[in-house]
């Protein structure tokens, strides 16, 4: 099959609108650990409700993430981005009108159904338009604007919050967003422009039976450590803020929990790229993780407003992980099957972002805070023989290259 390549206007058009997309996306879902307290409080619910309304959005994501890479390869990648985005969207419009708890899950629910349609395709798009040394360049782009639309989209809802606006009216305006977003997704994506590459792409992926996989071992090791991170990192963010207002922290700054442990992600995302090509991917993900534990630790014990002063510090290392493991999908899929790979490691961590919440509810209705943040601490440490072993898969994968 002859090889054709992007022009350089296409590669920027492609990016811009993967980190429009991603940003819109994340931002969305980030906004949701904001109005948790808003919508517990307007419909008196207990902390596994909580728990459960992260986790229909996050399962949906997770069911529909295979799915969505593998139709892509016959529906192409720009119109499912456009609908995803109308998806989501269409789930935050409808979150403005419920009147009671099952209508919130329904609607969140179909947002989540939407954000499935993102991750693997934008990551796909990215790796299919650029080489490498570029590749890895654009991709931590990629990442860090989802980063980027997690803080932008808290700050803005915890501001707008703290000002006297309506949950309500904050929805609304967030999916009329999504929507503007999808039809400006759509221009940038045009087809003569950015759609060829994806296109002639997906006909050499269909070609393939397998998934790719280098190292099966090595993977399902990585797959481990990514569903943890997950799991820690949503249930962190979907209670941080309770466990605030447990701790007595002013109400000032209650609000601005989740965006000041994102605020420290963004960060994070950067540094654990550069250390990873400093000091190599094992070191650099123990290193994260450790810091991890203790700062979970610190937040626990540490009293009042001095918890809060450390959640940025915190963030930087309980998301910092992931730009990390999910740069070293690419190690071990093969290139013409990077969004197959993708697809699964994005449900896998969508899984524990399902399953996370739930259990971090149930732990703090049952036991308390204190309980919860120490089992999360625990679980992070379950990542280092973890570590280990994908080194192991790794090294196999560099040796046979040999």
């Amino acid at each position: 099959m002859r090889k054709i390549l992007a022009k350089p206007n296409s590669k920027k058009l492609t990016l811009s609108a993967c980190c429009l997309t991603h940003g819109t996306h994340d931002g969305l879902s980030s906004s949701v650990y904001v109005l948790l307290p808003i919508l517990a409080q307007n419909f008196s619910l207990g902390f596994s409700q909580i728990g459960i309304i992260r986790a229909v959005y996050t399962s949906a994501m997770w069911l529909l993430e295979i799915p969505a890479g593998i139709l892509s390869e016959s529906l192409g990648k720009r119109r499912l981005l456009v609908l995803g985005i109308i998806g989501s969207g269409t789930g935050f419009l409808a979150v403005s009108f419920t009147k009671g708890y099952f209508g919130v899950l329904l609607a969140f629910f179909v947002a989540g159904c939407g954000a499935a349609f993102q991750h693997s395709l934008c990551s796909a798009l990215i790796s299919n338009s650029f080489r490498e040394p570029e590749r890895r360049i654009a991709l931590g782009s990629y990442n860090a604007s989802g980063d980027i639309g997690k803080l932008a989209f808290t700050l803005v809802a915890s501001l707008l919050l703290g000002i006297g606006f309506g949950w309500q009216n904050i929805t609304l305006g967030y999916g009329l967003l999504a929507i503007l977003v999808a039809l400006t997704i759509w221009i940038l994506l045009d087809a003569k422009k950015a759609g060829k590459l994806s296109v002639i792409t997906v006909k050499v992926i269909a070609d393939k039976k397998h998934w790719g996989i280098k190292d099966r071992n090595g993977f399902k090791n990585l797959a481990s450590i990514v569903f943890l991170d997950s799991l820690i990192q949503d249930g962190f963010l979907v209670f941080i803020t309770f466990l605030m207002i447990e701790k007595q922290v002013t109400t000032g700054l209650v609000a601005f929990a989740v965006a000041a442990t994102l605020s420290g992600g963004i960060i994070g995302k950067y540094a654990g790229g550069l250390l990873a090509a400093r000091i190599g991917v094992i070191k650099s993900i123990v290193f994260f993780e450790l810091l991890t534990a203790i700062g979970i630790m610190f937040v626990c014990y540490a009293p009042g407003n001095i918890s809060f002063y450390l959640l940025p510090l915190v963030g930087i290392f309980l998301q910092g992980s992931s730009s990390i493991t999910y740069g070293t999908v690419s190690n071990l899929v093969h290139k013409k099957q990077q969004s197959r790979g993708f697809s699964i490691i994005y449900t896998i961590a969508g899984s524990a972002s399902f399953v996370g919440p739930t259990i971090f509810g149930l732990i703090i209705d049952s036991l308390g805070f204190k309980v919860m943040m120490i089992t999360m601490a625990t679980l992070v440490l379950v990542t280092l023989p973890l570590c280990y072993l994908l080194k192991l898969g790794l090294e196999r994968i560099q040796s046979s290259m040999l």
